[in-house]
């Protein structure tokens, strides 16, 4: 793995930070950050080990695979500090929503090695999932190497750029809903006279584990539903007023408004 840098430092530059040193893709000698905040940038250089420069130019002077974690509003300003450091065989990879490679490519040339990825934040504990995009200048090195950083903290999947619009709605924004569903589960379980700590652990394990069921069984989520719906039982009682009450489109109705607006920000 060759050496890494990081432009921005926040909670997913953070998270992916975190990924490559547990996963000991990378000694913290070899990774060089900064940050806008002087304070932030010497307080992680004395917890993780790594190195703290004074500008994001030195981070991609030092390191061959940089990673892009600053907002998309701050891209103009940081291109200019490093479009001329960015030579041929340095790989640029950007967090940011919303930035196409071609604006990338704009920013710096046409000839630089850009990776456009979406982590989400489950990331936090080592269960991400991101979407990974390579433009047509890097090799099969830069992915593979990007694909060990993205899999350090989750799972990730190279898509063709087109279907990045279609990743915040089933998987960016996805955990909020996820957090929703649990929380209801909770009220749910606290109406029925549990604790809201109990009903919290009962919610969010039922969650985490049917989850695994749908990735590591192969078995297809309908099918997993229909094992759990007895005959004349409890759960098709269930799952009949949800579906009365219109959970999947609600669902549904609200993945095409993240998708909607999303191509709002983007025109």
């Amino acid at each position: 793995m060759r050496n890494i840098g990081f432009i921005g430092c926040g909670n997913m530059g953070g998270a992916i930070l975190n990924g490559i040193l547990k996963a000991g893709l990378l000694a913290p000698e070899h990774i060089f950050i900064h940050t806008a905040t002087p304070a932030k940038r010497e307080e992680l250089a004395a917890k993780l080990h790594v190195c703290a420069v004074n500008s994001n130019r030195e981070v991609v002077e030092n390191t061959d695979l940089i990673i892009l974690a600053v907002k998309p509003y701050l891209f103009d300003e940081v291109f200019a500090q490093i479009k001329e450091a960015l030579s041929e065989d340095k790989v640029l990879i950007s967090v940011a929503a919303g930035q196409s490679l071609a604006n990338m490519e704009k920013l710096s040339s046409a000839e630089t090695k850009i990776i456009r990825t979406m982590p989400n934040t489950p990331a936090s504990v080592g269960e991400g999932m991101s979407a990974v995009t390579p433009n047509k200048n890097c090799t099969q090195k830069d992915i593979e190497e990007t694909m060990a950083i993205f899999t350090s903290f989750g799972k990730a999947e190279i898509i063709p750029e087109h279907l990045m619009d279609a990743v915040p709605a089933v998987s960016g924004s996805s955990p909020a809903y996820i957090f929703m569903l649990i929380n209801a589960l909770c009220d749910g379980a606290v109406r029925d006279g549990m604790s809201r700590s109990m009903a919290l652990t009962f919610a969010a394990q039922a969650v985490l584990g049917s989850a695994k069921m749908v990735l590591e069984s192969g078995i297809h989520p309908e099918q997993l539903k229909d094992m759990v719906c007895s005959p004349g039982g409890t759960t098709i009682e269930a799952v009949a007023k949800l579906e009365e009450k219109g959970f999947r489109d609600a669902v549904l109705a609200g993945m095409k408004a993240c998708t909607n607006r999303l191509k709002e920000m983007n025109s």
